[in-house]
């Protein structure tokens, strides 16, 4: 089975910092207690045919595909430079109003609104990103989500994932420099055939798209006028921040709706160890939690369970999701009314982890089974294993003695092992900061940059490593107490609570402030 570590995946992405070291015995390494969360996908077996991810109703025929020839290498020129490949991306014409007038005796362009694609499906993305669908009526903005290279449909090479996946000569195109020049080459393109050069480009981004829209507005100034970066940890580098910090905050997550819950967690991973070196544990941890009749290890079943948590942690939404799975409203708070209910037996510490467990897991109760090997990946998020084990290096893999997981140390040697037995490679940690930044960031952008929105919420545990206080007048710090993964950027609703309904009013304040003034300087240009 091909696990996928979490720290690999980064949602919202976003996914997605963790060791790569496996969890349970490691012949050559000894245990680990540190967990691997794998994405969620279809370890769901039910009673019909699974349904797919569909696309919302308020997003049907709301964007057009298109497709750009975009360059291989931007940054050598020889000749395997000069390849192309076909980028992917969704376009919405719908609310613009292109050039609508003149002013000052200078054109007045509708502005354009960008989303930097995170390590995925662009169309996942597109689908989960309401507010930009909400809003371009109001700006009367043109909407482009532009796809990742190496990611969904934007693949080099001919479009041949077995050659543009190969090995390392292929994969070291993948990087989110090269990233960010195609989205800088194919702005400059879009709007040179619409006519509207002077149509000012906001960003937006959420996780690893909201790393990238921060960092296209530092390295690309004189293509976007300012970028909404959601969720965005550009500081989860180098030791800026704490190692301690993501699984932090997933404790606290938990703590804060019930002590007993957090207990019950913190206690259960020496309860399943104990279980399954008993005679017939295994059996016993299969059937408590309705494994399907294939693989069940201790480990595995821990790797589930873990995974359940960090990703209702970064959903602990106000209202239903199905960004990653279908989720209630709240619902760590769900997870912890399942483990506290006082109906199942205060000793069947495994009937309460199954309940929990379910509150993720399977929502609609339609579950006949669980599958802990499967290794699908519907959202197409498999090569951020290459991007994290070269640049994409992030320390988040600690546990102390508070958090509810055992126990551990981030260790970066357990990185640099898995990347040379998987691609041959030695990752570079530093390498991020090098290019963009992320030490002394308060005096840095001070110094020299502006217009950047730094949107997090404090019960998502990539906030660890976002910016949480204001750095200027134009770079803007907005945090939630009570804010989970890039919330901002999703569909709103009327059960919204009005501290979401105040985050997007100020975004949108924000950004209009930034359209105006480059109206304003280009009527005085």
């Amino acid at each position: 089975m091909k696990t996928i570590d979490f720290g690999f995946i980064f949602l919202l992405v976003s996914v997605f910092s963790l060791s790569i070291s496996s969890s349970g015995i490691n012949p050559k390494y000894g245990r680990s207690t540190t967990f691997m969360a794998r994405f969620p996908s279809s370890s769901i077996v039910v009673d019909q045919p699974e349904q797919q991810l569909s696309v919302s109703s308020k997003n049907n025929q709301l964007y057009r595909t298109k497709y750009f020839t975009q360059t291989l290498d931007h940054f050598n020129y020889n000749p395997h430079s000069y390849q192309t490949f076909q980028q992917r991306y969704l376009i919405n014409d719908t609310f613009w109003g292109g050039v609508h007038g003149t002013e000052n005796k200078k054109i007045k362009n509708a502005p354009i609104f960008v989303y930097t694609g995170n390590e995925g499906y662009i169309d996942w993305f597109a689908q989960n990103t309401g507010f930009m669908f909400e809003k371009a009526p109001h700006f009367k903005a043109l909407l482009v989500f532009i796809e990742h290279r190496f990611y969904g449909k934007s693949i080099p090479f001919g479009g041949d994932k077995e050659i543009a996946y190969s090995n390392a000569t292929t994969l070291g195109y993948l990087s989110s420099t090269q990233a960010l020049a195609d989205y800088a080459t194919l702005i400059i393109d879009l709007k040179r055939n619409l006519s509207s050069i002077d149509s000012p480009v906001v960003l937006f981004g959420g996780s690893y798209g909201g790393m990238l829209a921060a960092w296209f507005r530092l390295k690309y100034p004189h293509v976007a006028i300012g970028a909404l970066a959601s969720s965005a940890p550009i500081l989860n580098f180098e030791n800026i921040m704490s190692p301690y910090s993501f699984n932090d905050i997933i404790s606290q997550d938990f703590r804060s709706e019930s002590e007993n819950c957090y207990k019950v967690i913190k206690g259960s991973w020496q309860h399943i160890e104990d279980t399954a070196n008993k005679p017939g544990g295994l059996q016993l941890l299969r059937k408590s939690f309705k494994i399907c009749k294939n693989h069940i290890s201790a480990s595995s079943l821990e790797n589930w369970l873990y995974t359940a948590y960090v990703y209702t942690a970064m959903t602990d939404y106000p209202t239903p999701s199905n960004f990653l799975s279908p989720l209630p409203a709240y619902p760590v708070k769900q997870m912890c009314k399942a483990i506290d209910d006082s109906k199942v037996s205060g000793n069947d510490i495994l009937a309460k982890l199954y309940g929990a467990a379910n509150v993720y897991y399977n929502s609609s109760g339609t579950a006949t089974c669980f599958d802990l090997d499967d290794d699908s990946d519907p959202h197409g998020l498999e090569e951020w294993t290459w991007q994290a084990c070269t640049e994409m290096v992030m320390p988040t893999s600690g546990n102390n003695k508070e958090s509810m997981f055992p126990a551990s140390e981030y260790d970066y040697n357990d990185r640099a092992t898995y990347c040379k037995s998987m691609f041959d490679i030695e990752p570079r940690p530093n390498w991020i900061t090098t290019e963009f930044g992320g030490h002394d960031i308060k005096v840095v952008l001070k110094r020299f940059a502006s217009n950047i929105i730094f949107f997090n919420g404090l019960r998502d545990p990539w906030s660890g490593g976002g910016v949480l206080k204001n750095i200027s007048n134009s770079i803007i710090s907005i945090v939630a107490e009570e804010g989970a993964h890039h919330v901002d950027l999703r569909y709103s609703s009327k059960e919204d609570p009005k501290w979401l309904q105040d985050v997007r009013k100020s975004e949108v304040e924000i950004i209009e402030k930034w359209i105006s003034q480059y109206y304003d300087d280009l009527a005085r240009s």
